[in-house]
């Protein structure tokens, strides 16, 4: 298997551009996986694998395919709002102003 090291970093491409062949050639550490995931987040692995999948989705590298500036910006801003609902509440403005992080030193 091929790796691009153009950016100081290895990066796994897909066996044959596939999603399902990188899914079966790494079955054993993705099942590992999944496994820590349940014990950390009291999901079952049903819930978590639809997460995992498309996770790997956005990370893995394909062979022949490039992403343009324009599909990365609209996979991550996709990803931004799908991260907006989740029931958290915002921090007031007080709480991230440089007086209330940094206090007396900044």
């Amino acid at each position: 298997m091929k790796t691009n090291t153009s950016k100081g970093y290895n990066r796994q491409l897909v066996p044959s551009g596939n999603l399902q062949d990188f899914s079966h050639t790494y079955k054993d550490e993705l099942e590992g996986i999944i496994t820590v995931l349940v014990k950390i987040t009291s999901r079952t692995p049903e819930q978590i694998k639809p997460y995992l999948d498309k996770l790997l989705g956005q990370l893995v590298v394909y062979e022949h395919e490039t992403i343009v500036p324009t599909e990365r910006r609209k996979a991550f801003q996709e990803w931004v709002e799908s991260h907006q609902y989740l029931g958290l509440p915002l921090l007031s403005d007080h709480a991230i102003s440089r007086e209330s992080i940094y206090g007396e030193r900044g």
